[in-house]
């Protein structure tokens, strides 16, 4: 049953196979293990594959199995379209196509399973560069926010400044009284006297002032700040709404370009093995010198081949011989008066049936 199975999978005539010995069945019974086992690991790549596009399992698996049923109708017609000849030129020169297809096959099915085996290395891979994507996404987001953050940090700084030096004017004015006061320093009189009050009134009014502005600078400040934390808050949001799409970049196409920054030995090599499974069936048919199945199923062309070849000429002859009967039996029949009385009398009255025609025509339209 199982070797039934994998010749059926070589695409070998199983008729002209039961014929053969049994150890030409297990050739081409090994040839369409290979086939098979191809396939197998065809299907688990591209499910791999798709799964890491899709994130759907069921959806992976199917598109998986329709692409190892592909690759396994490539393998089967590859192999079965190669037939032995007696020079090994033009048998590697018929090879030649397949081989390419088989290597680009080969290409195709190495790719996903490199992408697993090397997971760990590519989520290395991977991570590093969402953490420099990520940083290179706040530094553009805060190209947008900071001139603007910047701004309010130097209104408020200009803010606290102007505080800062009302104080230091008042402070002055409070120094100049007291001094008046104790009589070292304006008039150098002790005692509270007019230049006293005026400097005292000064100061007061200064002070005064002071705490005004320091409400109505606290308010401006407060408002500012308030802003700053909008534009912060703004920032913040998205920067986090943008961050899921940073996590998300570990598809298909970034993880063969991770793939592409790890060490290429170990991926070629891996490259090369599944070259030599899917290649395996064409250099083993290449190698194996014609056996007995090889010649009934040339014998069986040639008989097909013979017979086309006896159908075709005895056509060309037929229509060659009736070709020259139909000339001569016409040229016989155009020569006889009868004949010729006959269609001549049908064409005069054929002539007068169109001239009766065109007379009613033209008296229609007038």
């Amino acid at each position: 049953m199982i070797q039934r199975f994998f010749i059926l999978c070589s695409g070998a005539d199983s008729a002209i196979l039961k014929s053969c010995s049994p150890g030409e069945r297990t050739k081409y019974a090994g040839i369409g293990a290979t086939v098979f086992f191809t396939a197998v690991m065809a299907f688990i790549a591209s499910s791999y594959a798709l799964y890491t596009v899709f994130d759907n399992l069921w959806t992976s698996i199917f598109f998986g199995i329709i692409w190892g049923l592909l690759i396994f109708n490539l393998d089967r017609f590859i192999v079965s379209t190669i037939k032995k000849r007696d020079s090994f030129k033009s048998e590697l020169l018929q090879a030649t196509p397949r081989i390419i297809l088989a290597v680009i096959i080969a290409l195709v099915i190495s790719k996903p399973l490199e992408l697993k085996i090397f997971e760990k290395e590519i989520n290395q891979v991977l991570l590093e560069q969402k953490n420099e994507l990520t940083l290179a996404n706040e530094n553009q987001i805060a190209q947008q926010y900071t001139p603007k953050i910047a701004e309010l940090d130097r209104q408020i700084l200009n803010l606290k400044n102007e505080i800062s030096t009302k104080e230091s004017v008042t402070d002055a004015l409070y120094d100049t009284y007291i001094s008046e006061a104790e009589g070292t320093a304006g008039t150098k009189l002790l005692g509270k006297g007019p230049v006293y009050k005026e400097k005292r009134d000064k100061h007061d009014a200064s002070l005064l002032e002071l705490q005004q502005l320091k409400e109505a600078n606290a308010q401006k400040i407060s408002e500012l700040e308030a802003q700053k934390v909008s534009l912060q808050s703004s920032f913040d949001n998205q920067v986090s709404v943008s961050q899921p799409i940073i996590d998300g970049f570990d598809g298909l196409m970034a993880r063969i370009n991770a793939l592409g920054k790890l060490p290429w030995g170990p991926s070629f090599f891996i490259f090369l093995l599944f070259l030599a499974i899917e290649t395996s069936p064409i250099i083993a048919k290449l190698l194996a010198p014609k056996g007995v199945y090889d010649l009934k199923l040339e014998e069986e062309e040639s008989v097909v081949k013979t017979w086309v070849a006896q159908k075709v000429q005895h056509r060309e002859q037929l229509l060659a011989t009736d070709t020259v009967l139909n000339r001569k039996i016409y040229g016989e029949i155009a020569e006889e008066e009868e004949i010729y009385r006959y269609k001549k009398q049908k064409a005069e009255e054929l002539l007068k049936l169109q001239a009766e025609a065109f007379h009613d025509l033209q008296v229609k339209s007038l």
